[in-house]
């Protein structure tokens, strides 16, 4: 018989980091294609191999009472799948949850907002890595930038907490516009975070190598126009903050590469297939959708299942920019 794990155990790993925060993908498919994300002709997973609705609350319920207060909504591009409303609501009402959080590409956002802040989610982070509309399909492939800004604005209205860009920065390809999109932030009394791409997946687009734009070099761009200034803030992921000087607004960097934030790791993430990924960099996993389908409705042995994955938790990732992908699954397999 397999030992319950205790109701509120903490999810601790072999190096202290205490786990409070977990990424969940809906699904893998997406109404864009965007280049850093995964290649122009995706396969995606059969249905069968997805979990279901009822099971990804199951496994939300099973976190929060493991003592993981922040759960983050992902994708893909999690406002395509079907009923993802009714999901939201039910993991918005688990009592120990203090925050639901959502990331998404801002297509479904001008008829979801209401709904989605309705539903219980608290904050939001929307994608835009270009303020130019040709540019912004060329990066997307497929995508209408007027239709992702009449989203923010619908994002704006709703009510959320908190509304937060995030933007990829790839040279040559969109750096230019860092301070441009700092501004229409800025005007929109908003946050903006800019990440470096990560080496997930044969892409085909580009060369991630020739590509990189750091988060120093943003940085450095930004301070010709803005003054930046120091704060130990938080949203309780992996991004830096400096507040920018006069406004209302934070600049944040998500630096993989330049500044490798694997030694304060509380996040795990739950891919929508069931895999448990103990870090987004490596493949170490546990396979939560054999424990929930071989044991329905045991979540003393789904609980189990999470805190014995603390033990595989891997220090940090490797990535390497010059070589071929080591981690073969996409962004949008992966979960945001």
């Amino acid at each position: 018989m397999t030992a319950a794990a205790p109701p509120h155990a903490p999810l601790i790993d072999r190096f202290g980091r205490h786990v409070t925060y977990v990424r969940l993908s809906v699904t893998d498919r997406c109404d864009l294609r965007c280049v850093y994300c995964m290649s122009e002709d995706m396969t995606f997973l059969p249905r069968a191999q997805v979990l279901t609705l009822e099971e990804l609350a199951f496994v939300a319920r099973a976190f929060t009472e493991l003592g993981v207060t922040k759960i983050r909504v992902t994708g893909g591009e999690p406002l395509v799948r079907r009923n993802v409303l009714w999901l939201l609501g039910e993991i918005g009402r688990l009592p120990a949850l203090h925050e639901l959080v959502l990331t998404t590409n801002g297509t479904q956002l001008e008829q979801m907002a209401r709904p989605l802040r309705a539903a219980g989610v608290k904050r939001i982070n929307i994608s835009l890595d270009s303020l130019d509309p040709a540019r912004f399909r060329r990066i997307t492939r497929v995508g209408e930038l007027a239709k992702v800004l009449r989203g923010i604005e619908a994002a704006l209205a709703a009510g959320f907490e908190r509304v937060k860009l995030n933007a990829v920065i790839l040279k040559n390809r969109n750096h230019d516009e860092v301070c441009d999109l700092v501004a229409f932030a800025v005007r929109r009394g908003i946050d903006i975070s800019f990440i470096e791409e990560m080496p997930l997946g044969v892409i085909g687009d580009h060369d991630r190598a020739e590509a990189y734009y750091s988060s120093d070099q943003i940085k450095h761009d930004l301070e010709a126009r803005y003054d930046l200034i120091p704060t130990t803030e938080s949203t309780g992921g992996p991004a830096r903050y400096y507040r920018i000087g006069g406004t209302g607004s934070r600049v944040g960097f998500i630096s993989p590469h330049s500044h490798n934030f694997c030694g304060s790791c509380n996040r795990v993430r739950v891919t929508t297939e069931g895999r448990l990924l103990l870090c987004l960099g490596q493949e170490h996993s546990a396979d939560l959708r054999a424990v929930v389908r071989a044991h329905p409705g045991d979540i003393e042995r789904l609980k189990h299942a999470i805190v014995a994955s603390m033990a595989i938790k891997p220090k940090g990732h490797d990535f390497n920019l010059g070589a071929r992908p080591v981690i073969l699954r996409h962004m949008n397999v992966t979960g945001g």
